[in-house]
């Protein structure tokens, strides 16, 4: 109907395989400004869509996936001489690459990471993998294969998968014969691979840090598109509340569309519980839970894990620290023991904690290296105070020196006081009926007791009665990175849903008032938005911009326009208002679509105190909104007299620019955000 019409073209000439097999060892270097050093060695490999370069993902996955992977635990854990070490192949339709990546200790030659890899690499050359290395790659795959076809849309969702392997395979289900081909790898065509694709021809690249060097002072109708049908009507599904005898909140969801469980446990002791104790500690905690238990060492934890097809990991926020899993219906009841293990006896062992609290060191480092982390690790405390619970820098990672204090009796007695029944709520999405969740949770979790948990200090607080200006000083700094910040209200107001499509209007969106600014009329900037931070108690409201260093004042100048003008003279319009209503009535379809984005919304109602109701109105309560409330929303949460600003850069080219502006009192820090002349 729509395509019938349109002729032929000509022919296309479309190449065929053509692997650039290279030969020898190729080296390079290079310098760039970063807190350590990296290297990458590639091999050129065949394309997408090969039997070989099916077995040689399957040889990665072994190589570098989880803890007891050969170069991770060889790397990571034994030699302690890197950080991180992963895989991935570049899969090309007429050629491919497999590139492994390994970031150095600092101290640590990346000759030593090479020498390393090479010898892990000869081992597999001469003596190929193991059965159970193999097998463990495999249910990896499914595990993952199997989650990903839940979602429609999206990388690895089925219109993905579908469209791939038609473009590129020739056919829609040509991802049968890939899988095929895994189902029956045996460590013979791994290793044939291996000595085939990755014995020669190897390109290493080592990347440097800058050296800190020290300078002297001295010198159809194509017209009319398709029309849009009417948006379906979108509900909540059901949610099951139930607690357990030891007083644990469950929420349950029940949905059978994948044979997958998906849960989180959210405990109420965020970056906030900091303010008991040494800024960092929460995240430390968190990224701590699963290295090792009474009866299982960190490694015994990973392997368990792959065996069962399951994920687990933890996270912290401003608020809350989370404990999530994704298990099959098939392994439900020993993925939950497993979790219950970690959850509720981890041992903290002392050498895992010294490599971890390291390894939180080092990534303090990396964020006061990067301007929009220095940014956000320093707006916390200059919008807060000092006492409040959200002092601390937003990445939740601490400073040097709190973390430095860390002990292992402080992850301990944190685990102690904030991990309990009566601090925490359970939710569970996925494949499984309440009377079986309840029966295993009990199994599992009895011995879980109540505990006495200390209040976190999240009261309001005062704007400033006038703008600020903090610099930080980014020597040769390719661009100035601007924040212009303030308190706004907690994601419980009575008004979050009107104040989320404030923020679209002026910086939430590509379409959004300072990008089509700042980037679009201007070309000062790649991309200019603001955000609105989410939290239990006051959050806080921001713009960013990343704009060229020659334009840092008429930068600053245009976003404070903006900013005024949207609660004065210019506030939202009816169309815009009426774009980004529809827009987010048009999102709810997809917008629960899978068990994790189901998860994250409940989580979400759950941590805001929002209740079952809240859910259930949810597309009515978008749907009747209306200007006045985007209008009374923006006043607020805009609020241009008291905003703080911290602008990255370099000084020498910026700080004239800045004064002009006469926006306030400006004074200087360093990236640890201590005042400096």
């Amino acid at each position: 109907k729509y395509f019938g019409n349109i002729p032929a073209g000509p022919p296309i000439a479309k190449h065929n395989t053509w692997i650039a097999k290279m030969t020898g060892t190729h080296f390079q270097e290079a310098q760039d400004r970063v807190p350590q050093a990296r290297l990458q060695k590639t091999w050129n490999i065949p394309g997408w869509g090969t039997q070989e370069l099916t077995y040689l993902n399957l040889l990665g996955d072994i190589l570098t996936n989880g803890k007891t992977s050969r170069l991770y635990k060889r790397l990571v854990y034994d030699d302690q001489i890197a950080s991180n070490v992963y895989f991935y192949t570049d899969e090309k339709e007429i050629g491919g690459q497999f590139i492994i990546v390994a970031d150095a200790k600092p101290g640590v030659e990346l000759s030593k990471l090479n020498a390393v890899i090479n010898e892990e690499l000869k081992k597999v050359f001469d003596q190929g993998v193991t059965t159970i290395e193999l097998e463990r790659a495999k249910t990896r795959h499914f595990s993952n294969f199997i989650k990903g076809i839940e979602r429609i849309g999206g990388f690895g969702g089925k219109s993905d998968i579908l469209a791939l392997n038609a473009t590129y395979g020739g056919s829609a289900d040509y991802y049968k014969k890939v899988n095929n081909w895994i189902k029956s790898a045996s460590q013979d065509n791994l290793k044939s691979a291996a000595n085939k694709w990755l014995t020669d021809g190897e390109y290493v690249l080592n990347i440097n840090p800058y050296p800190d060097f020290s300078v002297s002072t001295e010198v159809l109708n194509r017209k009319e598109q398709p029309p849009l049908g009417a948006a379906p009507v979108v509900k909540f599904p059901p949610i099951q509340a139930f607690k357990l005898s030891n007083g644990l909140k469950v929420e349950l969801v029940e949905r059978n569309s994948v044979p997958v469980v998906n849960m989180s446990l959210i405990i109420n002791a965020g970056y906030a519980a900091d303010q008991f104790t040494n800024a960092g500690l929460a995240s430390l905690a968190g990224n701590m839970l699963s290295e090792g238990t009474k009866t299982k060492t960190s490694l015994q934890i990973s392997d368990q894990l792959a065996d069962l097809g399951a994920s687990l990991y933890s996270n912290s926020d401003v608020d809350n620290t989370y404990l999530s899993m994704n298990a099959l219906k098939v392994n439900i009841e020993p993925s939950l023991n497993l979790f219950a293990d970690i959850l509720l006896n981890p041992s903290f062992p002392k050498s895992d904690f010294d490599r971890v609290k390291k390894q939180q060191l080092l990534n303090i480092k990396q964020e006061q290296a990067q301007p929009v982390a220095i940014g956000l690790r320093l707006l916390p405390g200059l919008l807060y105070g000092k006492d409040h619970a959200y002092s601390n820098p937003f990445t939740g990672s601490g400073t040097d020196e709190s973390v430095t204090k860390i002990t292992r009796e402080d992850l301990i007695k944190f685990h102690n006081t904030w991990f309990t029944p009566n601090n925490s709520v359970l939710v569970v999405v996925g494949d499984i009926k309440q009377n079986e969740l309840i029966a295993k949770l009990e199994k599992s979790l009895s011995l879980w007791k109540a505990g006495k948990v200390p209040e976190k200090n999240i009261k309001e607080v005062a704007l400033p009665s006038k703008p600020s200006v903090f610099i930080i000083d980014k020597p040769e700094a390719a661009q100035s990175i601007i924040f212009a910040a303030e308190i706004s209200p907690s994601a419980k107001d009575p008004d979050y849903e009107a104040i989320q499509m404030t923020n679209r209007i002026l910086g939430g969106e590509f379409t959004s008032r300072i990008n089509m600014n700042l980037r679009e009329d201007k070309h000062w900037s790649y991309g200019a938005f603001t955000i609105n931070v989410d939290a239990q108690g006051p959050g806080f409201f921001a713009g960013y911009a990343p704009v060229q260093t020659d334009k840092t004042k008429e930068s600053i100048s245009e976003m404070r326009k903006e900013l005024t003008q949207y609660v004065n003279e210019k506030p939202a319009t009816k169309e815009e208002f009426s774009k980004v209503q529809g827009n987010a009535l048009l999102q709810l379809p997809g917008l629960w679509e899978t068990n994790s984005s189901i998860l994250y919304t409940l989580r979400n109602n759950i941590v805001y105190n929002r209740g079952e109701k809240y859910l259930d109105n949810y597309p009515a309560m978008l749907k009747n909104l209306n200007l006045d409330d985007l209008h009374k929303a923006a006043q607020k949460v805009v609020k241009p007299q008291n905003l703080t600003w911290v602008i990255i850069g370099d000084r020498s080219k910026i700080e004239k620019g800045i004064r002009a502006l006469n926006i306030g009192e400006i004074k200087f820090l360093n990236a640890e955000g201590k005042e400096i002349k």
